[in-house]
């Protein structure tokens, strides 16, 4: 019952829902950047919604299977091969014994989640097999997949249908575009307004420099902060602080010139002005955004992230209770 990897993919790691609770010790919840795909993906197979998945970054891996087993894809647009053959993203498949599972280039999206019936086997860290690999915890040795790697798979929990598919009102939308809900921050009055103001209406580019631990963007206009004598601790930077815990999907920007999106492998705190957090329900899109795409920070209410979470909820309940 396990799985060889072939070819690793780009940057393929094994995440569950993540580890919660460990943050103020500095570690991170890691676990699936989109989260809602990760669930849709074990919910479609009848697995347990937390269950340890495989996710493919912009490339996906080459897989052997040792034993038949049903997966579902879900998340980004790139195609599954069972042994060359085209199979449904978003649908419960079969990969038989000894068949190679591979995919195609992403078309839309950043990544994908491929769940195995069962789910799999790797040791719990912190009640999680998600890998944090900037501090090699969980997943498969603390790191990314390698050639070579043999996965071990859970015994099988239930009798998945083959054909079973995501309705079409649960499958995420992907643009070239985003729009993105923020919350202003902490910090958010040490700008100047008229430069809080341009913050909002440019458009940035997501970066090369996108993973797991933060979106960098750029191309929009510098920001300025309003000048003061630093306070004990912080540096002469306008943009440090003295130092303070960092949520998830904050929003920081180092001397100012480019914007940072914290993600779920992100440092706890540190020293950068926080001037907002894109809002709990907009994360699992941050997720999806491939480089060089546009984003447009949108400045919402508190009142109006809480009523968005609900939304999310809501959507999360609606895959739970698929037939």
């Amino acid at each position: 019952m396990s799985i060889e990897v072939i070819k690793p993919g780009l940057a393929s790691s094994i995440q569950d829902k993540g580890r919660e609770g460990y943050y103020h010790l500095g570690i991170p919840p890691s676990g699936g950047m989109d989260q809602r795909s990760l669930i849709a993906a074990n919910l479609l197979l009848g697995n347990h919604e937390g269950a340890a998945v495989i996710e493919c970054a912009l490339m996906g891996p080459e897989l052997r299977f040792d034993e038949t087993r049903k997966v579902a894809a879900c998340g980004a647009e790139m195609i599954p091969r069972v042994n060359g053959e085209a199979q449904p993203l978003n649908e419960v498949f079969e990969v038989p014994a000894g068949a190679t599972l591979s995919f195609d280039f992403v078309k839309a999206g950043a990544r994908l989640y491929l769940a195995i019936e069962g789910g799999i086997e790797v040791p719990e860290r912190l009640g999680s097999r998600s890998t944090y690999a900037l501090g090699s915890l969980g997943g498969m040795q603390g790191r990314t997949l390698q050639a070579g790697d043999i996965l071990a798979l859970m015994p099988l929990c239930g009798q998945a249908t083959l054909g079973r598919r995501l309705p079409a009102s649960l499958i995420p939308e992907f643009s070239k575009q985003y729009k993105l809900r923020v919350v202003p921050g902490l910090y958010a009055h040490r700008l100047i307004p008229a430069s809080e103001a341009r913050f909002y209406a440019e458009d940035w580019t997501v970066a090369s420099e996108a993973d797991r631990i933060g979106y960098r963007m750029k191309g929009g206009t510098p920001l300025s902060f309003i000048e003061r004598e630093p306070p004990f601790g912080a540096g002469d930077d306008p943009s440090n602080i003295v130092d303070a815990c960092y949520p998830i999907g904050s929003i920081q920007i180092p001397s100012g010139s480019e914007p940072i999106i914290l993600h779920r492998d992100a440092v706890s705190g540190g020293g950068y002005a926080m001037i907002g957090t894109v809002i709990s329900a907009d994360m699992d899109t941050v997720g999806q955004i491939q480089p060089h795409q546009k984003v447009r920070f949108l400045k919402v209410t508190l009142e109006e992230a809480l009523a968005a979470r609900a939304h999310y909820q809501k959507a999360l309940d609606q895959l739970r209770q698929m037939p």
